[in-house]
């Protein structure tokens, strides 16, 4: 396999079970590739539960973490990136319940909110996309999830229920109010969905850098 100019594997094509089994045969840097290949997806979703870019990341290479730490256990029952967003649902799920018990204990004290900002973040807010963003960060939580996955990364409906361990039909009833909701508000800009939540570029290198850090590969 190739070598990318950052000395990273380059994807040559090969399926996702195929490389788990090169890593776990030792080639581990392998990885990465994959890394690179779910990064845009996992952010979407973690950002859909999060709602925060930053925290988002976080969750995201926690994430990685995890999943290369019970790589060994993934049987291929499902699809690699169904169990790999599995575990990054859990992850950002756990990742709020703590933030609401940080939040509890600090009797009194004032909320603030903190300003993240960076170019590629201006760039992409600056499009129709970050007014579908701020629609789809209203949703209720439920619907959101469903909406992120079904119209955002544009993942079929067997495949949103797998992640979401509920039935397809459960799946088809979110999404209808969800995009009833986002209709009202925005009309045909719904049809931009698939730009939301923008994820290329530096801020992919970043998370591939800092996974491959984290695991000492």
């Amino acid at each position: 396999m190739r070598a990318a100019a950052d000395g990273l594997p380059e994807d040559d094509g090969a399926s996702d079970e195929a490389l788990v089994r090169r890593i776990l045969l030792g080639h581990k840097l392998l990885f990465a590739v994959l890394v690179r290949r779910y990064n845009q997806r996992l952010f979407r979703v973690a950002r859909a539960i999060i709602r925060d870019n930053h925290e988002a990341e976080d969750v995201v290479q926690h994430a990685y973490v995890a999943a290369y730490d019970c790589l060994a256990s993934y049987r291929g029952g499902a699809k690699f990136g169904t169990w790999l967003t599995r575990i990054t649902i859990n992850e950002a799920y756990g990742r709020m319940r703590k933030n609401k018990r940080q939040f509890s204990v600090l009797e009194g004290g004032a909320s603030s909110s903190v300003s993240h900002s960076d170019p590629e973040d201006e760039a992409y807010r600056n499009e129709l996309a970050a007014l579908l963003e701020g629609h789809i960060d209203e949703l209720a939580e439920n619907l959101r999830l469903v909406f992120v996955l079904r119209d955002v990364q544009e993942l079929n409906t067997k495949e949103t229920a797998a992640m979401l361990d509920t039935t397809e039909e459960v799946v088809r009833i979110r999404l209808h109010r969800a995009r009833q909701q986002l209709q009202q508000r925005l009309a045909e800009a719904v049809t931009a969905a698939p730009g939301a939540y923008y994820f290329a570029g530096e801020r992919c290198d970043r998370i591939v850098r800092n996974v491959v850090s984290a695991l000492g590969l």
